[in-house]
């Protein structure tokens, strides 16, 4: 198996066009082309998973957060992020890092999170917007269930929980080919007026080459006309966090205790609340951007990482923010990975890291 085959299967599902700006995901170390017998899956990657790596006989190590986020400008060992990358080199260890986009993911890190904490009813907390757009193209209508299908097959005409999406409407196009032309209907030199649909669908930013490719190669004509639309819908099948209900409300002291077993914590830093606690928001890593959003979608309570001491304000008693730590909120998603890849390929070939990687710990 080739490195490409795995990198491929998973943005498949969570596209690098889903990354932050800031982000630096996809093959950091190594090449697409290089074969692979063994995964090592972890959520960071240091120099200590290298060599877990190496002793394991893991030719790839698949990350959450990526080792390399700003420009390299030396490789001489001088911190932990270049002896990270001279070792895997000199190892011929690949990385392969998966971080934000598959945070913004729909399936991915908050999914699993919504898991473990047993949330019902789920949804997007903050969906992405500008990420869709729209196809329009005409067929004969002999043809058309062949384009559609191809269209839906190379993945548009998704809207939320439904399917192959289209929109239809009947009328008449006409062209005239000239000599050099080969036309599937009328004649050269002659104008031809042919029955056809205007068929409509929609599709993520980032599909739209191999849908157009799909819809070239599926269209009986020589010339294929079509026209792509930006349009304002919201994704909701990606963005950031995630929003849903506990089975039944719990207090305060009911909820904390749920969340510390379920998510397996030392401790958590909250603000208290006296309401009972029935929806619940959540974002893996540093959230603190979506509170307000939170609160919107009235939330009772929200359960992410990285707040600042002023951040804690905010809450302004109308939900409870639960920051349970970075590595905390996100340490689930080595199972997650795992789960993916042992559901396309094989459990023979993964392994999860048994470094703890958490730079923070705690004293009790």
């Amino acid at each position: 198996m080739k490195i490409k085959e795995i990198t491929n299967y998973l943005e498949s599902l969570a596209p690098l066009a889903l990354q932050e700006s800031y982000d630096n995901c996809g093959l950091l170390v190594g090449n697409h082309e290089q074969e692979v017998s063994k995964i090592l899956i972890t959520l960071d990657c240091t120099e200590a998973v290298v060599i877990e790596a190496i002793s394991n006989g893991c030719e790839l190590i698949i990350a959450h957060h990526p080792i390399i986020f700003g420009g390299l400008k030396k490789l001489n060992g001088a911190n932990y992020v270049e002896r990270t990358v001279i070792k895997a080199i000199q190892n011929n260890v690949a990385i392969y890092a998966i971080h934000t986009n598959l945070d913004n993911w729909g399936m991915g890190v908050n999914a699993k999170i919504a898991e473990k904490l047993g949330l019902v009813q789920t949804e997007i907390l903050a969906e992405t917007k500008n990420s869709l757009i729209k196809l329009a193209t005409y067929v004969p209508l002999a043809q058309l269930e062949f384009v559609r299908s191809a269209l839906f097959e190379a993945g548009a005409g998704n809207i939320g929980n439904y399917s192959e999406c289209s929109f239809e409407v009947l009328g008449s196009g006409t062209y005239k080919a000239n000599e050099q032309a080969n036309p599937f209907l009328g004649k050269t030199l002659e104008r031809h007026t042919e029955a056809e649909i205007k068929l409509e669908v929609v599709l993520p930013s980032w599909l739209q080459k191999q849908v157009v490719e799909a819809l070239k190669k599926a269209h009986p004509y020589e010339e294929v006309a079509f026209e792509l639309y930006p349009i304002k819908n919201e994704l909701s099948s990606a963005g950031a966090g995630m929003i849903g209900n506990l089975p039944e409300e719990l207090d305060s002291k009911g909820f904390l205790k749920l969340l510390k077993e379920n998510m397996e914590l030392e401790v958590i830093r909250f603000t208290p609340i006296d309401k009972p606690i029935r929806k619940v928001a959540i974002c893996g890593g540093a959230g603190s951007f979506l509170l307000k959003t939170a609160i919107a979608k009235k939330a009772d309570a929200f359960v992410s990482a990285d707040f600042k001491y002023h951040e804690f304000f905010d809450a302004e008693e109308k939900l409870m923010i639960a920051d349970i730590g970075h590595y905390e909120s996100e340490k689930f998603t080595k199972n997650l990975l795992s789960e993916l890849i042992i559901k396309k390929f094989s459990n023979q070939i993964v392994r999860l890291s048994q470094v703890v990687t958490n730079p923070i710990q705690y004293f009790t």
